[in-house]
């Protein structure tokens, strides 16, 4: 997944950027910016790139995105058919780390903010009550004018810093230079795969579509992602698993084989090691809380 610069535009009366996004797709490049991204989702399913990690994303989810930490959002076929109802929104900030001086951070006073924010190079997902809490001064930022939106948006960093309710989503993962000569590369990668992994996809074949040598693409994707190709694999059809779980008339098997497995043992044996849970615990937890 070769993510491409994205140039987030600033508003010449504003030091950060607080955008409403609707659509079939709000993000589906993996891509990267300096900025420092706050992002919650109000609507849409699918999955989530962030780093190299993969996993599914659900409304009500809420992310901080370290400066040049790449991600990407796809969402479920389902949201981008012509004749679908289904819309995914998102509310997201931009802000660069001295968007109030490349001091101002330092104070002793806001050690703690600073230091989320080099947390925040590895992804942090906000949970429970401080999600909501963030949610509301979101809401309010979106209203405010001057002054009102910096001391909020301190106030949204403040609560998450101290706040308890938060993971880290890449603990052991390191930001990777990219060459911008080949910037989409990864990409290609990461669009075949995402079209694909329903069948079978060789070493060979997925070489190919990077323009190099099966023992080359190996080399270039543990360098890039810091996992091999078939980890990388799996955990894109376990997300898509995940998401076929929570319908209600579908079977475990029919998962298992809608998802690219060929063998029930082993689609259970991997979803266990990446879930920490089966498909029949994953599906059963959904459907308590559901009702």
């Amino acid at each position: 997944m070769k993510p491409h610069l994205l140039k987030v535009s600033l508003k010449p009366e504003s030091s950060f950027n607080v955008l409403h996004k609707k659509g079939g797709n709000f993000y589906n490049q993996y891509h990267f910016h300096p900025e420092l991204e706050l992002i919650y989702v109000h609507k849409g399913r699918g999955t989530r790139f962030i780093g190299n990690d993969v996993h599914r994303f659900e409304p009500g989810e809420m992310f901080l995105f370290g400066s040049n930490l790449a991600h990407m959002w796809r969402c479920d076929p389902e949201y981008i058919l012509e004749d679908s109802e289904l819309t995914a929104e998102v509310t997201v900030i931009y802000f660069h780390h001295d968007f109030l001086g490349d001091k101002f951070f330092h104070l002793p006073e806001l050690k703690p903010i600073d230091v989320l924010l080099q947390k925040a190079k590895q992804g942090i997902k906000i949970n429970g009550d401080t999600k909501l809490q963030v949610r509301q001064l979101i809401e309010r930022m979106s209203r405010a004018k001057g002054v009102e939106r910096i001391t909020t948006l301190l106030a949204i960093l403040e609560r998450v810093a101290h706040s308890r309710e938060k993971e880290i989503v890449n603990p052991a993962y390191q930001p990777v230079e990219f060459d911008k000569l080949e910037f989409d590369r990864l990409n290609r990668i990461f669009q075949y795969t995402s079209n694909n992994f329903q069948n079978k996809i060789t070493l060979n074949e997925i070489a190919s579509v990077a323009n190099l040598s099966a023992k080359a693409f190996c080399r270039y994707f543990k360098s890039k992602t810091r996992k091999n190709f078939n980890n990388f694999l799996l955990e894109v059809r376990i997300a898509h698993a995940c998401n076929l779980l929570l319908e209600k008339d579908i079977t475990i098997y029919e998962v298992c084989y809608d998802s690219g497995f060929n063998n029930l043992s082993n689609f259970n044996r991997y979803f266990k090691k990446i879930m920490d849970k089966t498909p029949f615990e994953f599906k059963r937890e959904h459907r308590l809380m559901a009702d």
